[in-house]
C-alpha cells in the first residue's frame, strides 16, 4: 500500500470548463477515502488523473514517493474497478482474472495462486468456468473484484463500482467491501454519488461540489458538524430541515412566521443579522412545550405521512416550506394531525451568511 498525495489539482479542458479547481489531499496508507458529491461536482475527474486516464492541467499527484504526472496508467501500482465491470464476455472469470497477469509476463504458479486467494476471498471459486453472460450483476462485480486484487497494487480505485446494482446487492456488496478492505489492509480512493455508501464504507469523506472541496473529515464530523449549508443538505437522509431568517439578541425568528427559536448562550452571542437555522429530521421530537432541555419550535399540523416500517416521516408546513420530522415507527400520526415540535439539545445548527457565502456558526 501507498500514500496518495494532490497538491493544487486542477483540471480545464480545451471549452473553457474548469472541472477540478485546485484541490490537496493528503490520503495515508491504508485508508478507505470517499469522494462523494452531486453530479459534475469533479469527483470522477479527480480519480481518472489519479489513475492516468485524464492529464493533469495543474498541480501534481503523488503515490508514494514517485511524482506520477506523466506516468503511464499501467506504470501507477494501482488497479481501478469501473462501473460497468469491463470483464472480456469471450473469457472465462478464471481468464478475466488472470489476463492482466499474463500480459505481464508473470509466471503460471504464480497466477494461479493470486486467482485461487482472489476467488477465495470474494466467494467466486465455483464461477471460475462461467463466462459473463452466465453471471449475475453482483457476481459480474465480484469478478471485476477479483481482477483488480490479483494484481496486488498500491492503491484501488473504484469509479462508482455499486450503481448498476440493485437495492439489495447495493447493500450485500457494502459489507464485502467494508470486509475486503479491512482484510487487504490497501489504500482505497472510492467515488461514489450515494451519501449512505460514502457514510458506511469511508474512514473519511471529502465532499465536492463545482470542482472544490467542501469538507473532509470522518463520516460522523461532518454529520455532525457539517461546514456549511451545502453538506448539511448533502449528507442525511431526509435532508436537514431549513428554517431561513434572522438572529436578533437570543432568538431565532423564522422569516413569514411568528415562531421564534430561543438560541443558546453561545449562539445568542453571535451578531444579529441574517442566518439560516438547520435541524435534521431525527434531531425534531414530538414533546411538551415546556420540556426540560428541548427548544420549543412550534405546533404544527401534519401535511402527508410517509410510513417505512421502521420509522414515520411526518411532513409539515412551516413558513410556506416543506419540512419533515423523524418519528418512531409507534408514533401515530396522520394528516391534519397537530405536533407540538421542539429541538433535541445540541439537534440545532446555525449558518451565518457573509459575502463569502454560508457557513456553520
Amino acid at each position: 500500500m501507498a500514500t496518495v498525495s494532490l497538491r493544487n489539482l486542477h483540471k480545464r479542458y480545451e471549452s473553457g470548463f474548469h472541472a477540478v479547481r485546485g484541490i490537496s489531499l493528503e490520503i495515508a496508507e491504508g485508508e478507505f477515502l470517499v469522494l462523494v458529491g452531486p453530479s459534475g461536482c469533479g469527483k470522477s475527474t479527480t480519480l481518472r488523473m489519479v489513475a492516468g486516464l485524464e492529464e493533469v492541467s495543474e498541480g501534481e499527484i503523488r503515490i508514494g514517493d514517485r511524482l506520477v504526472n506523466e506516468v503511464a496508467p499501467g506504470d501507477r501500482d494501482i488497479a481501478m474497478v469501473f462501473q460497468n465491470y469491463a470483464l472480456y464476455p469471450h473469457l472465462t472469470v478464471r481468464d478475466n482474472m488472470a489476463f492482466g497477469l499474463r500480459m505481464r509476463g508473470m509466471p503460471r504458479g504464480e497466477i494461479d495462486r493470486r486467482v485461487g486467494e482472489a476467488a477465495a476471498a470474494l466467494s467466486i471459486e465455483p464461477l471460475l468456468a462461467r463466462r459473463p453472460r452466465e453471471l449475475s450483476g453482483g457476481q459480474r462485480q465480484r469478478v471485476a473484484l477479483g481482477r483488480a486484487i490479483v494484481r496486488e497494487p498500491a492503491v484501488f480505485l473504484f469509479d462508482e463500482p455499486l450503481s448498476n446494482l440493485d437495492a439489495k446487492l447495493r447493500v450485500q456488496m457494502r459489507a464485502e467491501l467494508a470486509r475486503l478492505h479491512r482484510s487487504l489492509d490497501t489504500t482505497v480512493i472510492y467515488v461514489t454519488h450515494d451519501q449512505v455508501e460514502a457514510m458506511t464504507l469511508g474512514d473519511r469523506i471529502v465532499l465536492m461540489n463545482q470542482g472544490v472541496i467542501q469538507q473532509a473529515d470522518t463520516p460522523l464530523s461532518i454529520y455532525r458538524r457539517p461546514a456549511n449549508r451545502f453538506v448539511a443538505s448533502f449528507i442525511g437522509s431526509p435532508t436537514m430541515n431549513f428554517f431561513t431568517g434572522r438572529i436578533e439578541a437570543t432568538e431565532f425568528a423564522i422569516t413569514g412566521s411568528p415562531v421564534r427559536v430561543p438560541l443558546s448562550p453561545e449562539l445568542a452571542s453571535l451578531p444579529s443579522g441574517p442566518a439560516v437555522l438547520g435541524v435534521r429530521p431525527e434531531d425534531l421530537c414530538v414533546v411538551a412545550a415546556d420540556a426540560p432541555g428541548h427548544q420549543p419550535l412550534a405546533t404544527v399540523p401534519v401535511d402527508v405521512v410517509e410510513q417505512t416500517g421502521y420509522e414515520t416521516l411526518a411532513h409539515f408546513l412551516l413558513a410556506g416550506e416543506d419540512h419533515v420530522v423523524r418519528l418512531p415507527a409507534d408514533v401515530q400520526a396522520q394528516s391534519g394531525d397537530c405536533l407540538p415540535l421542539a429541538i433535541r439539545p445540541g439537534g440545532l445548527h446555525l449558518f451565518t451568511l457573509d459575502a463569502a457565502g454560508d457557513r456553520l456558526a
